[in-house]
């Protein structure tokens, strides 16, 4: 019965300083992302609230190279899902070769710890409608990630200037 109930011990980690910026940058950059969703409806910013909150990361020490690394993996899963698009491959197949390409890619340029932002950009680029399989609407896929990307580094870098300049914490 006392495993049910939230202790201190189980609740206390939520309100440490590096979690509590973790939480604060996926909010701020969702928020961002949401706001563009809002004001350009006709756009798939959706994809970019899913972007950023792939990119941002919760690590302390390492947060602006993994975040870095996962835009760049976010990148390539665009870039892969552009080509395969253009091959008009049979969707599986299509995917499948997108999938053992963006992998190949992205371990010989070390972003094995990113590879699932990747294949995550792969499949939003490649994911359509059998009437909306044009080439613009891959494209527009591919901008949003990307938007969410650079939103993502953005509010990491700002996050981290702001808690170094302004208080005694360790960059986020």
């Amino acid at each position: 019965m006392s495993m049910l109930r939230p202790t201190y011990n189980m609740i206390s980690p939520i309100f440490r300083l590096p979690v509590f910026m973790y939480m604060l940058k996926c909010i701020i950059g969702f928020s961002l992302c949401y706001l563009l969703f809002i004001y350009f409806p006709q756009h798939q910013f959706y994809w970019s609230m899913i972007s950023v909150l792939l990119v941002i990361s919760p690590e302390e020490d390492s947060s602006h190279r993994l975040a870095f690394d996962r835009m760049k993996a976010n990148v390539l899963g665009s870039m892969v899902g552009i080509a395969i698009f253009f091959t008009h491959l049979p969707t599986l197949f299509g995917m499948c070769l997108g999938v053992v390409i963006t992998i190949a890619i992205g371990t010989s340029l070390r972003l094995t710890n990113a590879t699932r932002s990747a294949l995550a950009s792969l499949v939003i680029v490649l994911m359509h409608e059998q009437q909306e399989s044009s080439w613009n609407i891959a494209v527009e896929r591919m901008l949003c990630v990307l938007a969410g990307c650079f939103i993502a580094i953005s509010v990491t870098y700002v996050v981290s200037f702001v808690s170094q300049r302004f208080g005694s914490a360790k960059p986020v």
